[in-house]
């Protein structure tokens, strides 16, 4: 059924967003764990304490392993998972940003190259070389997030990019700047985390006991600008965003992103006080809290765009809605209101190109999955399950629900029934059939 990949429970969108928010872990702890590093390993040689030096070596030991082992992998998953959960989204985006990823591949290799390099000379070259690659490693490893960033706020905030179809007026957006710092400042938090983690696993109590202040500093430092970016961020978003988002924003994810902030905040402000109360379990605790933190983050992000994959431009479920004449790429409603959407659909069934009284359940079926399946699962449960919504919504009769497709387009989170009429009838039989 491509491009349409149908996950019964999860949704194609729910596998890429769950290795898409793990991979924040590691990449961002890839970015910022260096700055840690050099700031501690400039403290070691100036105070000649090799005993924290032995912290730097066994922390940035750990950054190669994880960030460069999971980060490697679960940057693979997302390729992967993209390319089968939105192949068009993700050709668009190749299209428009080919050069702007080839940038930052070009810096990830620097970054790669840098952290062996970095971790395999200490006691091998001098002190101020050794610094010197650490500061590559962290500059190279940060312009990565720099390009990257502009990739994914285009995905939200397009801004200029609609009229002009310009690389630049894409990539420097209305959230650039805000997502930017939000990200740069919140990576501290995450590199903290982790810094907690390794030292608890010191028998030095005072080289621990030193780290660990050190880290719930810059943990809480992060964690307050974070939070100011965020709300910087907020009031960058374009009216019809906010307004999206405010709609969508359920209370549970509300306490999702702020009740783990509010107690890592705690956490770290324990550790300045009472250091020797990291231990490793509930450091890894923590850390796990974090990423609860921003699981909600990024699932509240990603409530911004809807209805869209790319705002103003191409739907959810992969249809281009509007008319973009700087790329020469026109709106595909009108056509496929006309001649219906199973006749678009590269790979609809046999037999299914066409609605007729003996394959309508089985057309329907289709239909949902082109249009519906990108957010909703066709199960009795999990994410946002179409059975339970039908149901709830009480509509027992095609017509009353072929009525309430009519006015998808009028809900700022959902897009419009896109196909023929009796496509739509075949979709609203469905639903009622599995909503019994």
């Amino acid at each position: 059924m491509y491009p349409v990949w149908e996950v019964p429970g999860l949704t194609a969108g729910g596998v890429l967003a769950l290795i898409a928010t793990f991979h924040i872990l590691p990449s961002h702890l890839s970015v910022s764990a260096m700055w840690l590093s050099l700031y501690l390993e400039n403290k070691a040689y100036r105070e000649e304490r090799p005993e924290l030096l032995a912290f730097v070596r066994k922390y940035t030991g750990m950054l190669l392993v994880f960030a460069y082992v999971f980060g490697s992998i679960t940057g693979v998953g997302i390729w992967f998972s993209a390319s089968a959960a939105a192949p068009r989204a993700l050709s668009g985006l190749i299209h428009n940003y080919v050069w702007g990823w080839a940038t930052e591949w070009c810096f990830f290799l620097i970054e790669v190259a840098g952290i062996f390099t970095y971790y395999y000379t200490f006691d091998k070259v001098d002190r101020r070389t050794h610094l010197k690659l650490g500061w590559i490693f962290a500059l190279g490893s940060w312009t990565t997030m720099i390009v990257i960033v502009g990739i994914l706020t285009f995905m939200l905030t397009p801004g200029r990019w609609l009229v002009t179809g310009g690389f630049f007026d894409g990539f420097f957006n209305q959230t650039y700047w805000p997502q930017l710092a939000l990200r740069t400042t919140g990576m501290f938090a995450i590199a903290a985390s982790y810094a907690v983690a390794v030292a608890s696993r010191s028998d030095d109590a005072k080289t621990r006991a030193e780290v660990v202040r050190i880290a719930a500093a810059w943990g809480l430092a992060g964690l307050a600008l974070a939070t100011a970016s965020f709300f910087w961020y907020r009031a960058a978003l374009p009216e019809a965003a906010r307004a999206t988002f405010e709609a969508l924003l359920t209370p549970g994810l509300v306490k999702g992103m702020w009740v783990p902030i509010a107690l890592m905040a705690a956490w770290f402000a324990l550790l300045r006080v009472r250091p020797l109360a990291a231990g490793f379990p509930a450091s890894l605790l923590a850390i796990c809290v974090l990423f609860v933190s921003i699981f909600s983050f990024e699932r509240a992000r990603e409530l911004i765009r809807k209805p869209y994959l790319m705002p103003g431009f191409m739907y959810s479920n992969q249809i281009i809605g509007h008319d973009l004449p700087a790329k020469g790429v026109g709106s595909e409603t009108a056509a496929m209101n006309e001649k219906g959407i199973l006749r678009f659909a590269p790979f609809v069934p046999n037999g299914l190109r066409e609605v007729t009284d003996a394959n309508r359940l089985e057309a329907g079926r289709m239909v949902a999955l082109i249009e519906c399946s990108s957010c909703h699962t066709l199960s009795p449960k999990g994410l946002r399950p179409l059975p339970q919504r039908v149901a709830a919504l009480g509509f027992t009769d095609v017509d009353s629900l072929s009525a309430f497709l009519d006015s998808l387009g009028s809900y700022p989170y959902m897009p419009p029934f896109i196909g023929t009429e009796p496509e739509k009838q075949a979709l609203a039989a469905y639903l009622i059939s599995i909503s019994k």
